[in-house]
This record gives structure tokens, C-alpha cells and sequence, in this order.
């Protein structure tokens, strides 16, 4: 394998990648086979940060859609992120990766806080930093937290890990026929509401000179691919 192009990423995985073919939960064979894909990249010389959503266990907004308070359901989502990233540590693990996860919600029983300088510390020893509980506030969704956590630790790209392999002008899967972009700028994913991730997260990257790089991440071997420059993605991006 090709020595990528990055030095320092942060991965962001929404949660319900972590379903697996489940309905609910974690698939614990899936989030294996999630945490070999991590290894290899990490085997390039990488550093890498993971960033895991919540969805697959608990949503904040879907609570407040139907009733709860969207603080207190927006806290329940971060406690949702810290489980899914102990079960990712759990499986990096097993595999030889040493991992540390840092929470933005303090519980010390289980993780670390989230501290830079020692967060850092992690990554140039060659651990593999997960950061949990999104900011720590509500209102703000994982990608946001992915944003300012690759900003934070000065990361060259931002990789998003979805269900389909990059950015379209409309959706995929209502559309046949929707184009997909190879390359697109920040403004015209703003503008034109594409859905990469949330307007904020977007604009935090923009304002850092930040890729964002989305991928299918269900696509055996294809964050190896992407990262060597093959695989099918689109990188968000300034305009040249």
C-alpha cells in the first residue's frame, strides 16, 4: 500500500454504520470488520482520530420529535457516542491497535477527558484517539464535534464514512439519475443544501482549509482506497 497523501485524519462514522445489517444496536462482527479497515490505514504511518455518531442507539433530534427536551435528549445522543466508542476501542484492540478514547461528558471510570496536549501525546505514540460525546453540548450534532475535533488536533482531512460513496445534487436513492461530484467547493454544499453534514460542521472546515472527504464505508477495503487516492468519494473543498 501507497503511503497516503495525509498525515494526521480524523474519521468520522455515523452510528448507524455500526448496525451493521441489525436494525438497533451494535454488530459486534461488523464493527470488527470496521476496526480492521482502521488498522490498515493506520499501517500507512497515519494518525488517526475517530469521531463515532450516535444513531444507531439513540438520536437526540428524533427525541425531541417527539416530545423530550432536546437538551436532555441531545445528552442521551452523547452517552449513545461513548458507548459506540468503547465497543470501536474494544475491537481496535483486540487487533493490536492501542486505543484511547477521551469524552467530552467526563466519566472517568471508563475514559479519558478530553484534553489536546494529551491527546496529541496519543497520537505521536501511535495510538488511535476516539473522541466522544460529540462537544459536550447540546444543540450540536457529532458532525459538528467531528469538525472541531479535526480542527483542534490540526488534522490535513476530515473523512466522513457513510452508507453511499459521495456527495450527489440530489438523492441517490429517490434519484437514478442524480450526479454524483467528484470535487465540490464548501459554498456550493452550503448553498445548495447538500447534505454532506450539518451547515456548521461544513463552515468550520471551510473556515480551517479542512477536506472533507466522504466515502462509503460499507465498501470493504475502500478507506485503504480513498486514502491511496483510488477509491469512489468526493472531497469538499475551496475552489481552486
Amino acid at each position: 500500500m501507497s503511503k497516503p497523501a495525509y498525515k494526521r485524519i480524523l474519521l468520522k462514522l455515523s452510528g448507524e454504520v455500526l448496525m451493521g445489517s441489525q436494525q438497533f444496536g451494535i454488530d459486534p462482527e461488523f464493527v470488527a470488520e470496521l476496526a480492521r479497515e482502521v488498522k490498515a490505514a493506520k499501517e500507512t504511518g497515519l494518525e488517526i482520530c475517530l469521531v463515532i455518531g450516535g444513531g444507531n442507539i439513540f438520536r437526540g433530534m428524533a427525541g425531541a420529535a417527539k416530545g423530550m427536551d432536546r437538551a436532555q435528549a441531545d445528552y442521551m445522543g452523547m452517552l449513545a457516542t461513548v458507548m459506540n466508542a468503547l465497543a470501536m476501542q474494544n475491537a481496535l484492540e483486540q487487533l493490536g491497535v492501542h486505543t484511547r478514547v477521551q469524552s467530552a461528558i467526563e466519566m472517568d471510570k471508563v475514559c479519558e477527558p478530553v484534553i489536546k496536549r494529551r491527546a496529541e501525546r496519543h497520537l505521536e505514540k501511535g495510538r488511535v484517539v476516539i473522541f466522544a460525546a460529540g462537544v459536550g453540548a447540546p444543540y450540536f450534532t457529532t458532525d459538528s464535534g467531528a469538525a472541531l475535533r479535526a480542527a483542534e488536533m490540526r488534522c490535513d482531512a476530515l473523512l466522513k464514512g457513510t452508507s453511499v460513496d459521495g456527495v450527489y445534487d440530489s438523492d441517490p436513492k429517490i434519484n437514478p439519475a442524480a450526479k454524483r461530484y467528484e470535487t465540490v467547493d464548501y459554498d456550493t454544499v452550503l448553498a445548495d443544501n447538500l447534505k454532506v453534514m450539518d451547515a456548521s460542521a461544513v463552515a468550520l472546515c471551510r473556515d480551517n482549509s479542512i477536506p472533507i472527504v466522504v466515502f462509503s464505508i460499507r465498501e470493504k477495503g475502500n478507506l485503504a482506497r480513498v486514502l491511496r487516492g483510488e477509491g469512489t468519494c468526493t472531497i469538499v473543498k475551496k475552489e481552486a
